[in-house]
């Protein structure tokens, strides 16, 4: 399955890298993980449950960057056994560009299983593995721009202590970070 798309972000590029290599806001925008521990440099560790048709299963795998350019590209590839569903493997190459108003952030996916799950049939693992992209990069985009749509982002909370932004609101961990 392959799969290309883009987000437009209302961020600066710089605050767009830094949330890509945050493990707490990659953990807050995987659907379904339940942790991820690790640093950008030697890789993540992941457990990940996800339900695909009838088949359930706890993912556990590893998460990789490679091909860094700062602050302008990097690929994100994993591959999670799933037990007896079978194992999933993909990757994700993400490009930055300024823009006018923000960063666009593109992404080209490619992803495969095998086991149980591709007994599924190609439709329904294509059609699932859209939405959990979709998912990934709608949560990743109210995360850096600071929105409640997605809930609460990392380190963020109802009383964090952290500054409020002039409206009462307090910021978003990105918005203390990159905008002063």
């Amino acid at each position: 399955m392959q799969l290309t798309d883009h987000r437009d972000i209302m961020a600066a590029p710089e605050a767009v890298w830094a949330a890509i290599l945050d493990p707490a806001v990659l953990s807050a925008c995987i659907p379904g993980c339940e942790s991820l521990t690790g640093s950008p440099e030697a890789g993540y560790e992941a457990v990940v449950v996800q339900k695909v048709g009838p088949v359930k299963a706890r993912f556990t795998g590893i998460v990789a960057l490679s091909d860094m350019v700062p602050g302008r590209a990097v690929t994100i590839s994993g591959e999670g056994k799933g037990g007896p569903a079978g194992f999933a493997k993909g990757g994700a190459k993400v490009t930055l560009e300024p823009g006018a108003e923000g960063t666009r952030l593109s992404y080209e996916v490619e992803a495969s299983v095998g086991g149980k799950l591709a007994q599924l049939g190609s439709r329904l693992i294509d059609g699932f593995a859209k939405k959990l992209a979709d998912e990934f990069f709608e949560r990743f985009k109210a995360t850096v721009e600071g929105s409640d749509t997605g809930g609460p982002g990392p380190d963020e909370g109802a009383d964090d202590g952290g500054p409020e932004d002039g409206t009462g609101e307090k910021k978003s961990w990105l918005k203390r970070v990159f905008r002063g």
